[in-house]
């Protein structure tokens, strides 16, 4: 049964990413939702998965071209045990989550920004027992959302908290969103004014619930209204995070999901439509632009559908522009730049598509292969390959390479770009690639 309390947005220390605007949002009486924010392209910050706009752009520049373990390294932290959640950063801040490999503990790091330095390492979370993961999952996948003072960590299953950024005091968890992820927790939150957003998307249970920030008290919480009859628990499940956008009107939520996707109204939660599919396990966080979404349908066989966001009800056979299913990623994000997509698939293959018609431009071979989603900052593509090495393309209608680097450790985790600078994340170290104004590795 929803919940349909009426969620109060406002903008006090907090970052919503919508179309690269900052904006704060505001229930009035009549239950419209009012943006009063103003528009920023916000260089110095990361806030979550895939940036200030959740798409992967950043405005920071310039940014550094070539790198290696040896040049242009500001410097390289250790991170102990293991997580493959991005960084995220605030101020002179970087956050990650991180667990034992074993699942017992789940914790949150702090690095200075500028020196490298480690200057809180929280144990969140005590878990006495964990579900296993897949090899290529971890217990801390999912991506921190961080704002003015405040952190929010996410561990799926075992548990959800706000952290006070300069005192790293926990103000305030949620045990009780349970689910059997079967694979390992894999879907990040999302900010949304003063609401928390994520999906809950296991084999058991599957709904997608907001937080009040403030308190962690449930805003409201929806039910997915997929029809699972037939479908075995397995492929009930999906990993993704949910994009936010202002579309026909509305403020949505786009959620895919298991067997299909939905769009939910930010404020209520209320269902607006969806768009059936055959797919689960589904990993991709959608991106949006001019009343148009593109997001992955399946894990296991790959498509990439354009739906137009002003449907209501089951618009599966009315708001579909068009669907793409060879060598299209099961993991990585799609970036969209101008009026193109750019695509890795998680074999290393480069696509690039026509946004409008979903038309192939060109393909690319990299070397690797990709979990990472790329990003786009100061005029260039960046493809990270869980190998370490990092391909700076060109974007354009014709495939251009402007460097290949390397790296010591597997890269799993999306990057983030703040101050001029990449916070790349390894296996076993978090680095900061560009100049910092105390260079060092540690």
């Amino acid at each position: 049964m929803n919940q349909r309390t009426t969620a109060h947005l406002t903008t006090k220390g907090s970052h919503l990413p919508l179309a690269r605007l900052l904006l704060g949002l505001l229930a009035s009486f009549s239950g419209q939702v009012h943006l009063i924010g103003a528009a920023t392209d916000s260089p110095d910050i990361w806030p979550e998965l895939r940036g200030p706009g959740g798409d992967g752009h950043s405005g920071s520049q310039p940014l550094p071209l070539n790198w290696s373990e040896s040049n242009n390294i500001a410097w390289k932290t250790p991170i102990h045990d293991e997580g493959w959640s991005s960084p995220v950063v605030w101020d002179k801040q970087v956050w990650v989550t991180t667990a034992r490999a074993d699942g017992s503990e789940l914790f949150a790091v702090c690095i200075d920004r500028e020196r490298g330095q480690v200057l809180q390492d929280v144990k969140v979370f005590d878990v006495e027992n964990t579900q296993s993961i897949n090899l290529a999952n971890s217990y801390a996948s999912p991506t921190p959302v961080i704002e003015a003072g405040r952190l929010y960590v996410h561990f799926g299953t075992y548990g959800t908290a706000c952290l006070d950024t300069q005192t790293a005091k926990v103000l305030w968890t949620r045990r009780d969103l349970n689910c059997d992820h079967q694979m390992g927790p894999g879907s990040s939150p999302v900010s949304a004014g003063s609401l928390l957003v994520f999906d809950v998307d296991g084999m058991d249970v599957q709904y997608v619930i907001a937080l009040d920030k403030a308190t962690g008290k449930t805003v409201w919480k929806t039910p997915r209204s997929t029809d699972f009859t037939g479908i075995t628990p397995d492929r009930r499940k999906a990993f993704s995070t949910p994009a936010l956008v202002e579309a026909a009107g509305r403020l949505q939520l786009v959620c895919p999901g298991a067997q299909g996707v939905m769009s939910y109204d930010a404020r209520t939660g209320e269902e607006l439509w969806k768009a059936r599919y055959k797919g689960w396990s589904v990993v991709m966080r959608p991106v949006c632009r001019q009343g148009v979404v593109f997001l992955g349908t399946d894990y296991e066989h790959p498509q990439l559908w354009a739906v137009r966001l002003d449907g209501h009800g089951d618009v599966t056979d009315t708001h579909v522009a068009w669907k793409v299913s060879q060598r299209m990623p099961a993991t990585p994000s799609p970036l969209l730049v101008d009026d193109l997509l750019y695509v890795v698939n998680d074999a290393g293959i480069v696509s690039c598509l026509e946004a409008q018609t979903g038309r192939s431009i060109w393909e690319q071979r990299l070397d690797g292969v990709f979990a990472a989603s790329p990003l786009y900052g100061d005029g260039r593509i960046y493809f990270f390959g869980r190998n370490g090495s990092a391909t700076v393309m060109a974007p354009g209608r014709e495939p251009r390479i402007l460097a290949v680097n390397k790296l010591a450790g597997m890269v799993m985790a999306s990057p983030a770009v703040a101050e001029n600078a990449l916070f790349v994340r390894t296996k076993a170290h978090l680095y900061r690639i560009g100049q910092a104004g105390h260079s060092q590795i540690r």
